[in-house]
């Protein structure tokens, strides 16, 4: 690139050319640089190892390694960082070994760790924690680091420090934060307070309503049809109730486009087997889609019923994959189930009926758990080992998307399990207090949530 600027003659860009650029290693001589600059500092300089600093964790082929190079290539630096447990990756990763050539310290241990905390994130990590030696806490609590306890590391005082990943906290805060405040004064059904559906006073019908994003409408009319009758017999299923049709209100800038949403409404209509019953089609506008569910049942199963103590569930559909165009964010495991295999889903918590129900929704697995805790009147941990996920999904991805099909339910110990073509398994505990706590392999326990989702309160 610098000779190009050359012949063009831009030496004011050639001259805020950084003096070095950080990668992530793909081969075995940068590779070997880094573990020679590791040993140089960590063996010789610093006396911290004798012959060498290597372990268990440079022989993982999941650990990567970034280092920073100046710009004729040389290796001036590096980090590593991968998963802290072994099996599946469960979203706690460890940085560490952090070095830089002496000549060049300064700027390059901060880029370096910067760089570290974005690849995590990126990676779908959920806690990113690394050993740090205590003359270097300074630095990192400069960059937004917290320091959890302090710690030794080959016989030398080492603090351990997080890195503060408030994914979830802010997809809580941006899809739900704002509904106590708006939706105070309107009218609700005492016990209902939040619920995914409403039971119509007087009657054995369960009303739901959503609306699909316009933006979703706009980028993919199909599948944002197909959606509009997904979350809305799902939020049904969620309170134990049979589904017996649909209400669309649809606005479309042309006959064309609204036909691309109706289809994909109509093949999920025939898919789950629920007709839709009338409804409003609006052309000549901007794009817009929301679909009404009614719904039957005597007993509806309330999203506030949990209590400290109730084990947590979560019974999820594992098949399918990301859909197109929303990695990281929609999974798609239901169009490719047949009507027997639907309709099992919607009646799982109708037939075990747990104590209280929500289906997972835009906030996510622990958004969602956080909204079931706060209408309970209480807290949430969650056991992330124990949560099913799909292989194709990182931890962090998969607690934050809409997974097509997800239920939470929380029960007494020892309840039965919702039973469908979904996997099911107890993955936490509601307890005494408040927000939502994730619990790790190693009895390690961090803040998800600090406080209630929705400020909608106690059902």
């Amino acid at each position: 690139m610098i000779d190009v600027l050359a012949v063009l003659g831009d030496r004011a860009t050639i001259a805020r050319q950084p003096a070095f650029r950080i990668e992530q290693t793909d081969d075995a001589v940068t590779t070997a640089a880094y573990h020679a600059l590791r040993t140089e500092v960590f063996v010789r300089e610093q006396g911290l190892f004798t012959g060498h600093d290597r372990d268990d964790r440079d022989d993982d082929p999941r650990t990567v390694v970034l280092v920073a190079r100046d710009g004729a290539g040389e290796v001036l630096g590096g980090v590593r960082l991968g998963p802290a447990t072994e099996g599946p990756d469960l979203g706690w990763w460890l940085g560490g070994r952090l070095v830089v050539a002496p000549a060049s310290r300064g700027m390059i241990g901060a880029a370096l760790i910067r760089a570290a905390c974005a690849y995590a994130e990126n990676a779908g990590v959920l806690r990113f924690e690394a050993t740090v030696q205590t003359r270097n806490e300074p630095l990192f609590t400069r960059l937004g680091w917290t320091t959890v306890r302090p710690v030794s590391v080959a016989d030398t005082p080492h603090v351990l420090m997080r890195w503060p990943i408030g994914r979830i906290a802010a997809l809580a805060q941006a899809t739900k934060s704002d509904l106590g405040p708006l939706l105070a004064g309107l009218t609700g059904v005492p016990g209902f307070v939040g619920d995914d559906g409403v039971p119509v006073p007087g009657s054995d019908l369960v009303a739901a309503c959503d609306a699909i994003l316009p933006s979703m409408v706009e980028r993919d009319p199909d599948w944002a049809g197909w959606c509009s009758v997904l979350v809305n017999v799902n939020d049904l299923a969620a309170m134990g109730a049979e589904p017996v049709g649909l209400l669309d209100a649809l606005g479309a800038r042309d006959r064309s486009f609204a036909a691309r949403v109706l289809a994909g409404l109509r093949r999920a209509s025939q898919a789950y087997d629920v007709p839709v019953l009338g409804g409003h089609t609006q052309l000549g506008v901007p794009a817009a889609l929301s679909v009404t569910a009614l719904g039957r049942t005597a007993r509806p199963v309330p999203g506030g019923g949990g209590r400290p103590g109730h084990r947590v569930r979560l019974t999820a559909d594992l098949a399918g994959s990301w859909r197109p165009g929303y990695a990281g964010r929609q999974w798609d495991s239901t169009t490719s189930r047949r009507t027997p295999e639907l309709r099992a889903m919607l009646g799982a918590v109708a037939t075990a009926r747990p104590a209280a129900a929500k289906d997972v929704s835009m906030a996510g697995v622990v958004g969602t758990l956080g909204m079931l805790a706060e209408s309970s009147g209480c807290g949430a941990v969650l056991t992330v080992a124990d949560v099913p996920r799909p292989s194709a999904a990182t931890v962090g991805d998969w607690l934050t998307c809409f997974p097509g099909f997800a239920m939470l339910t929380a029960d007494e110990p020892g309840a039965a399990p919702l039973v469908s073509p979904a996997v099911s398994a107890e993955c936490g505990e509601l307890v005494a207090g408040s927000g939502v706590t994730l619990r790790w392999p190693d009895g390690e326990e961090t803040a998800a949530i600090e406080a209630g989702v929705t400020g909608l309160g106690t059902s």
